[in-house]
């Protein structure tokens, strides 16, 4: 099988783009700066760039996964950054869906990323992939971003759009910014702690996406995150327990909006999001409790 990912040597996109190769399947990354990667010699790898010949890529592509966009975390969201992430979200997924069209022999299979910010702070209201979008700007954002994707299915393409969760793994997401401030003693919970927090392991993340690529009646949005939802309290009391730390340095909404300013709604918000489609589908989970996932990844 032949894959084009973009967005594949980001957090995810490595560990998709690894775990691919090693089933022997070809991997095309599309990346703005393919001359980082000349070293990498895997037989199955080439990297292009966007302003290669996208349709020819798509011609020899039998899926297309989709995780391009700029990290939403570690900076306040001035008017700059709020372009960036959405260019880099909504503008490269047109770039994608054009060269779709464009391509004499289509792709079977169209997966675009999103994520369960969609749904916007809800607080303890379940939420399945019926619910209707929430508000503010990460919920505009994923709204566009989805519909971005949408006209691949005018082109026979199979289309699933993954709203994700926060991907837990070690070397990135989350824990790139979590691990080091509980090891030193100094975690807590951010906000009132209520909040709850959709989650998934990134064995979880790997296995969804071959189990769509293999499963051809599944379709549509996808919330990716574990079925059993936690609050951020409860995470982080997880965490410390799993380190042998204490986690009473609560970081007051305050501080966090002081700090990074609207860019804290993704850690401020409660998203109890649930993974019904995949679940009626027939996916079943490897982690389905935090506590497991966090001892298998620390």
């Amino acid at each position: 099988m032949h894959i084009l990912i973009s967005g594949g040597t980001g957090f995810i996109g490595t560990e998709l783009r690894s775990h691919f190769l090693q089933q022997g399947h070809f991997i095309t990354v599309i990346t703005r700066s393919p001359e980082k990667y000349a070293s990498e010699t895997a037989e199955n790898q080439a990297f292009i760039d966007w302003e290669a010949n996208l349709p020819d890529a798509m011609d020899q592509a039998d899926v297309v996964i989709n995780l391009v966009g700029e990290s939403i975390f570690g900076k306040p969201w001035t008017d700059q950054v709020k372009q960036r992430l959405y260019s880099s979200r909504v503008d490269n997924t047109r770039q994608l869906v054009e060269a779709v069209e464009k391509a004499e022999s289509r792709p079977e299979l169209f997966i675009s990323a999103s994520g369960v910010n969609y749904y916007g702070d809800r607080g303890e209201e379940p939420l399945d992939e019926t619910e209707p979008p929430g508000d503010g700007f990460l919920s505009e954002l994923c709204v566009d971003w989805e519909k971005a994707a949408e006209p691949v299915e005018g082109l026979g393409v199979r289309l699933a759009i993954f709203r994700n969760g926060v991907v837990l793994e070690k070397g990135g997401g989350a824990f790139q910014y979590l691990l080091p401030i509980f090891k030193f003693g100094l975690g807590g919970p951010l906000g009132d702690g209520t909040q709850y927090f959709p989650w998934i392991h990134m064995l979880d993340m790997t296995r969804a996406v071959e189990f769509v690529i293999e499963n051809e009646r599944v379709q549509g949005p996808l919330n990716l995150v574990a079925p059993q939802p936690v609050t951020m309290k409860e995470l982080t009391g997880k965490l410390g327990e799993i380190l042998h730390r204490p986690t009473f340095f609560r970081v007051p909404e305050f501080a966090l909006r002081l700090v990074l300013g609207e860019a804290a709604d993704p850690l401020l918000e409660s998203v109890r999001a649930q993974p019904s489609a995949l679940q009626k589908e027939g996916f079943e989970f490897r982690f389905n409790v935090l506590k497991e996932a966090l001892s298998d990844i620390i």
